[in-house]
């Protein structure tokens, strides 16, 4: 068969948060690497006030990949009781389920007229569709075209989606109200309360989403998660056996990670140009992820810890929120920028300006995690993180925020132990001492000489998983075939 007639386009519909766009994204690219005889076209379904956020990131793309389309569809109206502006929106889920289903009319027509094409190698194959976008499955499905989940975290979290509908059923309390662990099969046992936090209160417009969308996930045509088998490997034979849908059929998984963008696509130089100047491993990168915000109170301590250390450190910091104190006192409002000094203690930066960088808002962090400078990592515990600072073989301290951070940390920190964690207290709040043990645990002790073993281990796996006849690498060539055969 010629490479002509082998030829398979596949459209991708990714949600506007930034993290899934990338990581669908990424998928697109390492496909393309892979087998030339692909093409893909990615959809855009984003309010306006969030594309200033990823327009730069699609224009570096479209330069650097020709091969990738991307179409923007057209935008919708959210009810008056969900339009209330970029940060509820990024803060809110049921928003990105919300907006998708009022989307799914424009959908329908882009697949319509992808699917009309003259040429048949142009007519998509199959509809790659992001977990927060599920709505669109049932677009594809009415256009008689295979739908794929793409799941950008990993296997143990797509475990308790698949199982969640199975868990609905054995009890009629929220997570929140439960006493004990919740057991899911191939993931270790976790408190109720540490659940995804979206999930905790099973009478929420959201937790009703996710309901709906892991019933989803088994009648499509397959699975898609960002992990390899050698990281999770008790959740993604669990999951293969279908043991997480155990009243149903679970539809082909196909663990291609690890997905990690070759760059950030943006140019931030001055960090690293100070990295430059660090002996090799000796700074402690902390950063928390698009929505990771704390609190003056927890940003003091964060800062008073990182003193207390001695340690070299690269710190992104965020405003505080808009409720927090620290506007009243300034009184100035938080779209006013009052300035590192007035956020963190007085003296800090000064004191500190010899061994430790402090950026507002963002910094690159696959090549931060890459450079030789860069020995620990503190973080969210959000999966691209995760994935990065593995492939690069650094050693992390974990502290979840939201999301299903705290499910993941069980299996990193427990299972794997691949993480050291902060401990919070209940309020979430982690304190000076807490932080400074754990940083001087990572930078400075034998436990950390551990994790960071543990770690460049992992690290060499997942290399191998992606080289030719790695785990990944097969599961990547089962997938296209899949796309290629049509099958719903």
């Amino acid at each position: 068969m010629t490479e002509k007639a082998d030829k398979c386009h596949l459209v991708m519909y990714p949600s506007p948060g930034r993290g899934h766009l990338m990581s669908l994204v990424e998928l697109a690219q390492s496909l393309l690497r892979h087998h030339s005889c692909l093409s893909v076209t990615v959809l855009i379904s984003s309010p306006p006030h969030l594309l200033p956020f990823i327009t730069p990131y699609i224009s570096s793309v479209s330069s650097a990949t020709p091969s990738i389309a991307f179409r923007h569809l057209p935008s919708v109206s959210l009810p008056p009781s969900l339009s209330s502006g970029a940060t509820a929106f990024s803060d809110n889920p049921a928003m990105y389920f919300e907006y998708a289903r009022l989307n799914n009319p424009n959908l329908h027509q882009a697949l319509s007229e992808l699917l009309s094409a003259s040429k048949p190698s142009q007519k998509p194959k199959a509809l790659v569709v992001d977990f927060f976008y599920s709505s669109g499955a049932e677009v594809a499905a009415a256009l008689c075209l295979p739908a794929y989940y793409y799941f950008p975290s990993g296997a143990n979290p797509l475990a308790a989606f698949l199982y969640l509908p199975t868990l609905h059923k054995l009890t009629n309390t929220s997570f929140k109200d439960l006493d004990g662990n919740v057991d899911i099969p191939g993931v270790p046992p976790i408190p109720a309360k540490h659940m995804p936090s979206r999930m905790l209160d099973r009478s929420s417009r959201i937790y009703g989403h996710f309901l709906e969308t892991s019933m989803r996930l088994a009648g499509s045509a397959g699975l898609i998660s960002n992990t390899f088998k050698a990281l999770e490997p008790r959740a993604v034979k669990v999951i293969s056996e279908g043991l997480c849908v155990p009243d149903g059929r679970t539809p082909p998984v196909y663990s291609i990670g690890p997905l990690v963008a070759a760059n950030d696509h943006i140019s931030e130089q001055d960090c690293l140009t100070w990295l430059d100047s660090q002996p090799s491993r000796s700074v402690l990168f902390m950063t928390f992820g698009s929505m990771g915000v704390f609190s003056s109170k927890q940003l003091r301590d964060i800062a008073h810890a990182l003193e207390r250390s001695g340690v070299r450190f690269l710190w992104v910091v965020r405003n505080p929120p808009p409720d927090d104190e620290i506007w009243r006192n300034l009184a100035i409002k938080p779209e006013d920028d009052p300035g590192m000094d007035a956020i963190l203690p007085r003296g800090f930066t000064e004191r500190t300006k010899d061994r430790g960088l402090v950026l507002k808002s963002w910094a690159p962090q696959v090549a931060v995690l890459s450079h030789d400078s860069v020995g620990g990592f503190v973080s969210h515990c959000g999966w691209n993180s995760v994935m990065e600072a593995v492939c690069a073989g650094v050693p992390m301290i974990v502290w979840p925020l939201y999301a299903e951070h705290k499910l993941i940390r069980a299996y990193l920190a427990g299972e794997m132990k691949l993480v050291l964690s902060v401990a919070e207290t209940e309020g979430g709040f982690v304190t000076t001492d807490e932080l400074a043990g754990r940083i001087t645990a990572l930078m400075c002790s034998e436990k950390g000489r551990e994790v960071r073993e543990r770690v460049a281990e992992m690290r060499n796996a997942a290399r191998e998983a992606l080289s030719e006849g790695g785990s990944s690498r097969v599961a990547m060539a089962k997938l296209v075939d899949s796309f290629k055969s049509g099958m719903m």
